[in-house]
């Protein structure tokens, strides 16, 4: 290790430790300084790094300044969130200065939901905004491949093998023939003709969000809220996004503003999964061409017996059933693994799958393909 190279070691591991006791003998630069100052008021009590923000307004919107001139938004992400769940910062998000100084993110859209109720007046407009700015993001990084990714599913799903030929792709035809290639005669001998049905012919699909919108789920809620706006704006499906705690609420008709479902929902409370697949069920009219997505940690609070019985039916009458116990960046929750092996022996794995894996996950139940589970849990 260079000289150069151990100095840096040492110099983070003064940032970790704090300036009391760390016995590394670093100066710090006074942007350093300013770094440390603002990871001991989130970490540091005692002489040890933990909440010493206290519950001032204006001290801790300085601090989000800070955080945000001395950190990657990764890390300012990062140091919101603990700063939420160590010093009860979700109390002072009811300020609009404060909704003015974070880095908006998917956490924090969670955070403000499960206030919104408590939102004064004067925020409320703020939060909006801020919940605004996650969900445009997110459907920047996220529509266009979703689109384009369920568009070939659902061009490939209508793909016949025995087209007239005024419908033969040759393209396909001939990609799909290369082996027959007669080099005397400089040509392929289609075997296998390959085309689409016409247009008149598609068989649209239909597509059934069911989201748990318990307080765990926050992340999921905000994810699902897109893809549903993004998969309603796809003229080749017919999507309905169903929410539920102890209740269920079909929010399909505000599916053009995902920001209005956000706000439509309620997280936190209880768990019925039976009754929200009962109501799912009875909006199943064409089974074979319907995906049902349930999207739930799995702690059932309703009868387990009939969820498990409902799953069974629906697949018996040809439904695509996903289970997803998150659709987040962070992986799996916590979840009932009773439930998830319960499923998996209907023929339904329950995995977690992050927003990016989606789309794949959507085109391999249009076409029929056995799922691209990323963990089998």
């Amino acid at each position: 290790m260079t000289v150069r190279q151990d100095d840096e070691r040492m110099r983070r591991w003064r940032l970790v430790l704090g300036a009391e006791g760390d016995g590394t003998g670093v100066r710090l630069s006074r942007r350093d300084a300013g770094m440390d100052g603002a990871l001991g008021a989130l970490y540091r009590e005692d002489g040890k790094r933990s909440a010493g923000l206290g519950g001032s307004a204006p001290q801790v919107a300085r601090w989000l300044g800070d955080i945000r001139e001395y950190f990657p938004t990764s890390v300012v992400q990062l140091m919101q969130q603990d700063a939420i769940s160590r010093l009860g910062l979700d109390r002072l998000l009811l300020e609009p200065e404060m909704l003015a100084a974070v880095e908006p993110d998917v956490h924090l859209v969670g955070t403000l939901l499960s206030l919104k109720h408590a939102l004064p007046e004067t925020t409320r407009e703020s939060a909006r905004m801020v919940v605004g700015k996650v969900v445009a993001e997110l459907e920047r990084r996220l529509a266009d491949r979703t689109r384009s990714t369920l568009g070939g599913a659902l061009d490939r799903s209508a793909k016949v093998n025995r087209p007239k030929h005024r419908d033969i792709d040759w393209d396909r035809t001939i990609r799909a023939n290369l082996s027959k290639y007669l080099p005397e005669y400089r040509t392929v001998v289609p075997e296998r003709l390959v085309g689409y049905a016409r247009a008149q012919r598609a068989v649209k699909k239909d597509v059934i969000l069911c989201i748990d919108q318990s307080g765990s789920m926050a992340p999921s809620v905000v994810h699902s809220a897109v893809f549903g706006a993004v998969l309603a704006s796809m003229h080749s499906l017919d999507t309905r996004l169903v929410v539920f705690d102890t209740s269920v609420v079909d929010l399909t008709e505000q599916l053009s503003d995902p920001v209005d479902v956000l706000f439509a929902t309620q997280l936190g409370g209880g768990t019925d999964i039976n009754r929200a697949l009962a109501y799912c069920q009875s909006k199943i009219t064409r089974p074979s061409e319907t995906i049902v997505v349930l999207i739930s940690d799995l702690y059932e609070g309703g009868i387990r017996d009939e969820m498990l019985k409902r799953v069974a039916s629906m697949k018996a009458s040809g439904v695509q059933f996903i289970a997803l116990l998150a659709l987040s960046d962070e992986g799996a929750p916590a979840y009932d693994h009773a439930h998830a092996q319960a499923l998996a022996a209907l023929g339904a794995p329950a995995f977690a799958c992050t927003p990016d894996a989606f789309p794949d996950i959507m085109a391999a139940a249009i076409e029929k393909r056995p799922l691209p589970v990323p963990n089998r849990q």
